[in-house]
């Protein structure tokens, strides 16, 4: 059992120091840095519109306003 770990150990660190020297000397590829994805443009409804919110509260305000109308 104890062979086993030992051996189990030594594959272990062999590998880890392959790959080490294979990543420095460029023989295996890094992965690629790939574009970040942008998010998409953020909707604005009518009710989070400030200019919207704005006429209607005066619309509210002075129905008889020429300006205010529909």
């Amino acid at each position: 059992m104890l062979r086993f770990l030992f051996v189990l150990i030594l594959f272990a660190v062999a590998t880890y120091l392959l790959i080490r020297v294979f990543q420095q000397r460029g023989l295996m590829p890094e992965r690629p840095n790939l574009p970040k994805r942008q998010a998409p443009k953020k909707m604005i409804a009518p009710d989070d519109d400030e200019d919207f919110l704005r006429d209607l509260d005066r619309k509210r305000r002075d129905p008889e306003d020429p300006d205010a109308g529909p």
